[in-house]
């Protein structure tokens, strides 16, 4: 894969057209680090010339702010801010959904003012321009349902460019009875991720791992089909489904997935 730094674009004296934006989870977490390996190689299929920020990448500070530390959410985004004025970028485009929220419209107070993508509209971007093109894809024998992020969906009002994604490589999405802005959070947002759930009757994420699994007809253990698919477009949310996933000891039936990771499977079945 052809990973540039923007250091290494700066010495060459040019600008790429995007900033890939990792994010804490997409540069240290082992499940999220795949999503990323997927965006790259989408990238690279399209020649987009795109650079990371590499050692130079703190925190977005989502997680701080989220968890009421002002102080030092803003001391991580003006250190950023900094270093992205320092490389005079323009488009950011990053696979974490709260990094998105975050850069998009929580930096520009603090003087930050980017244009913000999350990798599902870059995607469709690229689709739409032909540079990322998408042949014979018939119906996929699967059973699918999609979960919207919280801050990309009711955050952000981004509901149809996953799904038309989803469409464009061949799925037939079957919606969860609490979709779109009706939708239900994975337990992982308002850095909820990092502690102990409060006491209740059921987890948040086994709830909702709970509907979807209903929703795609998962209820036999003993078979092994693997074409049962719970997918999302946030490294959480991943994290939390697939914990659900483990909870209700269904592994063997059902994959999580981030729609990138859908993207890249059929690039690679054309």
């Amino acid at each position: 894969m052809r990973v540039k730094t923007m250091a290494e674009w700066s010495i060459e004296n040019k600008e790429p057209e995007i900033l890939f934006w990792v994010g804490s989870a997409g540069s240290f977490d082992d499940r999220a680090k795949k999503i990323t390996r997927s965006f790259v190689k989408i990238l690279n299929l399209a020649n987009v010339d795109f650079g990371v920020l590499g050692v130079e990448e703190s925190a977005s500070g989502d997680v701080a702010k989220r968890a009421g530390n002002e102080f030092l959410f803003q001391m991580q985004a003006l250190m950023n801010i900094q270093i992205l004025d320092n490389y005079n970028v323009k488009r950011i485009v990053t696979t974490c959904p709260h990094d998105y929220n975050t850069l998009k419209n929580e930096y520009k107070d603090l003087g930050g003012s980017y244009e913000v993508l999350h990798h599902t509209e870059f995607i469709y971007e690229l689709i739409n321009d032909t540079r990322l093109v998408f042949e014979n894809n018939t119906t996929k024998n699967s059973s699918i349902t999609y979960h919207d992020p919280c801050y990309l969906g009711r955050g952000n009002e981004v509901y149809d460019i996953p799904r038309k994604l989803l469409k464009k490589v061949g799925y037939k999405l079957t919606e969860m009875p609490r979709s779109r802005n009706k939708s239900f959070c994975c337990g992982a947002g308002g850095a909820q991720m990092f502690k102990e759930p409060e006491k209740g009757n059921e987890d948040i994420n086994i709830n909702r791992t709970t509907e979807a699994l209903k929703t795609i007809n998962v209820s036999d253990t003993s078979k092994c089909s693997k074409n049962k698919l719970i997918v999302t477009a946030c490294p959480f949310c991943n994290t939390m489904m697939t914990d659900g996933v483990k909870n209700k000891n269904q592994e063997s039936n059902v994959r999580v997935l981030d729609i990138v990771e859908i993207i890249s499977e059929a690039k690679e079945i054309n």
